[in-house]
């Protein structure tokens, strides 16, 4: 068609032509005699939530129900045994299943939008005192809220105030002061780790400079008789931190800061916060117990026995109450440096409510179900494996198997237990997807899984193995990590980033409460003084499994390259 000019007024009168004004009373009557939107009918709720929900629960039902059922199935074919309160258990444990799933989702749209925000304003608007600053107490305030810090506390009453009086301290009457510790740890890290993102220190040279240091206070305190006990218990804090609040959180603060501060291109500016925040609190841990048992047995508190009575201490208000006062002090902090340090208001109030209801709500549901499900499953587990290779403890019953089947078969079992509970975790496969990516395909994501699987496999049968013959858990960790140190040297950057942070991963919300239950029902069964080092050695494991893998890697590519230029 042709074209045809035409005079702009002709075009306004021709378009005006069949306009007519009309009051806003008019309108709103118009509107009120509209007819009502049908309501939402069952069948419209579910092809709207049905799709959002389920993967979200697929997610949490992988990582959860295949390790219950390794845990149920050994026990019933191995060992011949029965779960004991199977409805209760199984309540628990969808419990768990939904409260991680509530919990994940109120991170994700309520927490981790507002850390990324205040990472990318503060920067350009505060100085870096106040950056630190804020970096130390949003540590703290994750470290509150990890789910798995709870576990750590329940372990006290299995503990021998006789054979390891100042570990029962730490877990009893010192409780809050190891918490802090802890706390602190990881509020440290977080504010180091910030200085790195900032200035561009490579994670290869600080990990060179602070393991030998953690190492060498880990050998002095073993030779302590007062404090050797605690060797495990300090390590495995250091897996317990790195969980679902902590990691999300820093890292989003920390792209926010890489982003500010003009390093957002470097694809490795996520990595190292994680591996800092899984060593301090070692560091912290142990120089809290030296100071401790420096005041001599005089500074030994008396054990009480657990307090009756209150409302607030039964279910569900115990749970209620634990899980405000886990996320609210989180929330008021980025709120208040939100609003009033960077004078900003919160966008999409609205989203932002929700995500800590549903925060809120998953923690309450985690806490309920972890005791009467993963712990109960994990302790019931702990107490019916050595019967594989010694009597059963309450019948007198002889072994099922001769010793060394037996203890094969307990290595085997805690080896599938870290391997499928490390396949299963949702964070590793995230870091899998992210990693190939940034590799171009050489490090693929079946490969890091597998790697860090069979990692933290070896991990978990070496730490039982500890329990069982009770071997000191420092030279197993000095031996580890020396190890991890000399694969560190030879690696590069990018490989150690990797390696290091995918030790933090693994030790999840689920397989956290399920190994220290089963290392203290091991420990009660053989004798041990105490059962924590299973996750210590889940860490070092998969450090030393990625690193000689990716070493593996770069040799077979600058063997493809040489072959490359020789053709």
């Amino acid at each position: 068609m042709a074209e045809r000019k035409l005079r702009y007024g002709v075009y306004l009168g021709a378009v005006q032509r069949h306009k007519r004004q009309i009051s806003f009373a008019a309108l709103l009557d118009a509107e009120r005699l509209r007819p009502k939107r049908p309501p939402l009918r069952a069948i419209d709720l579910h092809r709207l939530l049905t799709p959002y929900v389920s993967v979200r629960f697929s997610e949490q039902l992988r990582a959860v129900v295949p390790l219950a059922l390794m845990l149920i199935g050994f026990q019933a074919l191995a060992l011949r045994t029965s779960l004991l309160d199977a409805d209760s258990v199984a309540l628990g444990i969808l419990a768990v299943i939904i409260g991680l799933m509530f919990f994940m989702e109120g991170v994700k749209i309520g927490l981790m939008p507002l850390a990324e925000n205040v990472g990318f304003q503060m920067p350009g608007k505060t100085n870096p005192a106040v950056l630190l600053s804020f970096s130390l107490l949003l540590g703290v305030a994750a470290t509150f809220a990890e789910p798995a810090i709870g576990a750590l506390q329940a372990a006290a009453s299995s503990i021998s105030p006789e054979r390891s009086p100042w570990l029962r301290q730490l877990l009893g009457p010192y409780s809050h002061w190891l918490v802090l510790a802890i706390a602190g740890g990881v509020g440290l890290a977080v504010s180091i780790g910030m200085l790195r993102t900032m200035f561009g220190w490579k994670l290869k040279t600080m990990i060179l400079l602070i393991m030998p240091l953690t190492l060498g206070l880990t050998a002095w305190c073993a030779q302590q008789p007062e404090l050797a006990s605690i060797i495990g218990l300090a390590w495995d804090c250091g897996a317990v931190t790195t969980g679902p609040v902590t990691v999300p959180l820093v890292l989003a603060v920390g792209v926010g800061v890489a982003a500010s501060t003009g390093r957002s291109d470097n694809p490795l500016s996520g990595f190292g916060i994680v591996t800092l925040a899984s060593i301090f609190p070692i560091l912290a841990v142990l120089t809290t117990a030296i100071y401790l048992t420096s005041q001599g047995p005089g500074a030994m508190l008396p054990i009480q026995p657990p307090a009756l009575g209150g409302w607030y201490k039964e279910t569900p208000f115990a749970e209620i109450i634990g899980a405000l006062r886990a996320i609210v002090p989180l929330v008021l902090l980025l709120v208040l440096v939100q609003t009033r340090l960077l004078g900003q208001k919160i966008r999409q109030r609205d989203i932002f409510i929700y995500g800590i209801s549903m925060a809120v709500a998953g923690m309450l549901l985690f806490n309920l179900g972890l005791t009467e499900g993963l712990v109960a499953l994990g302790e019931q587990a702990g107490n019916n494996v050595p019967w594989a290779f010694s009597e059963n403890r309450e019948t007198g019953a002889p072994p099922l198997y001769p010793f060394a089947l037996g203890i094969g078969l307990t290595l085997a079992f805690a080896f599938a237990i870290g391997f499928g509970a490390t396949v299963a975790e949702p964070a590793l496969n995230a870091m899998g997807m992210t990693v190939e990516n940034l590799t171009d395909g050489a490090f693929r994501k079946r490969m890091l899984i597998h790697a860090v699987a069979a990692g933290v496999g070896v991990g978990a049968a070496l730490g039982v193995a500890r329990i069982l013959f009770h071997l000191p858990v420092w030279m197993l960790l000095l031996g580890g990590y020396s190890i991890a140190l000399a694969l560190t040297v030879v690696s590069r950057e990018e490989i150690v980033n990797l390696a290091w942070d995918s030790a933090g991963v693994t030790t999840g919300p689920v397989t956290v409460p399920l190994l220290l239950a089963l290392g203290i029902g091991l420990g009660e069964v053989v004798g041990a003084a105490e059962g924590f080092g299973i996750l210590a050695m889940c860490s070092v494991g998969p450090i030393i499994s990625v690193l000689g893998t990716g070493l593996w890697i770069d040799m077979k590519t600058r063997g493809r390259k040489r072959r490359s230029k020789k053709a």
